[in-house]
């Protein structure tokens, strides 16, 4: 019996879940893409689960679609739809997801990073965006959200070359977060997840919602989706409990001195 694609493990309120197919570089076959989004639909119904940790096993996080089968399949995977849309599935994923970038991010691969909402890195990590160089046009957001996120100029270069990029240098353009050595990455992601698990539910969620939906709109109508949000919230916001949760903050803040 072979090894599942995808593997989920559980450290407390954190899934790890790990792209398994390491001999192909975890090329993101349809199968795969079937499996992530199963993985993400399952987790999202998971009443004890309040982050994720995405990564990669063996030498790639993923080093893209799997050419050879979208040589029969199809190449514009953005319309794949279904049961395998990969976008919707990490886009409506209510709590935050955390890539864990250990090896190779390679044009889809490096989409999918994207799809993250936190990118921690190995040093071994390299980004790359080929599409330009094997005839592709990006169909999961990469065209769009890279730009947002290093500005158009470096997004450009990225993309216009399919140069590769390194850990450091992504981190130093804002990519990635941090970079980590190769053993310590998993462990650092599992944390931050923890951090980020330990927040009140309901304010993670909505927190995260308002970030994702502000970034797809105009600054200035951001500014009113927040205050309306803001208001909305604040019905259900007594005094007692801020003060309380307040204290557990002091308290937090104290212990990371």
């Amino acid at each position: 019996m072979s090894d599942p694609i995808v593997l989920v493990e559980k450290d407390g309120p954190v899934a790890v879940v790990t792209l398994n197919r390491p001999d192909a570089l975890n090329a993101l076959s349809r199968d795969l893409r079937r499996e992530i989004v199963k993985t993400f639909e399952a987790l999202s119904k998971d009443d004890d689960v309040r982050a994720v940790v995405l990564t990669g096993s063996g030498r790639a996080f993923t080093a893209g679609i799997d050419l050879k089968e979208a040589g029969q399949t199809g190449f514009a995977l953005g319309a794949d739809g279904g049961e395998i849309d990969l976008g919707k599935a990490l886009a409506g994923f209510q709590w935050p997801i955390i890539g864990a970038i250990n090896g190779f991010a390679i044009t889809g691969g490096f989409e999918l990073a994207l799809m993250c909402d936190v990118l921690l890195a190995s040093e071994n990590a390299k980004f790359a965006d080929t599409h330009a160089r094997v005839g592709i046009m990006p169909g999961w957001g990469l065209s769009q959200r890279l730009s947002r996120l290093i500005g158009i100029s470096r997004a450009k270069e990225l993309s216009l070359t399919g140069n590769f990029l390194d850990a450091q240098t992504a981190e130093r353009w804002g990519l990635v977060n941090r970079v980590y050595k190769a053993d310590e990455l998993l462990p650092a992601a599992i944390q931050m997840g923890h951090d980020m698990a330990s927040c009140q539910p309901d304010m993670l969620r909505k927190y995260k919602k308002v970030i994702d939906d502000g970034f797809a709109i105009s600054f200035g109508e951001a500014m009113k989706m927040e205050v309306e949000r803001s208001k909305a919230h604040a019905a259900g916001v007594t005094a007692d409990s801020v003060e309380e949760a307040r204290k557990a903050v002091t308290e937090r803040g104290r212990g990371q001195n």
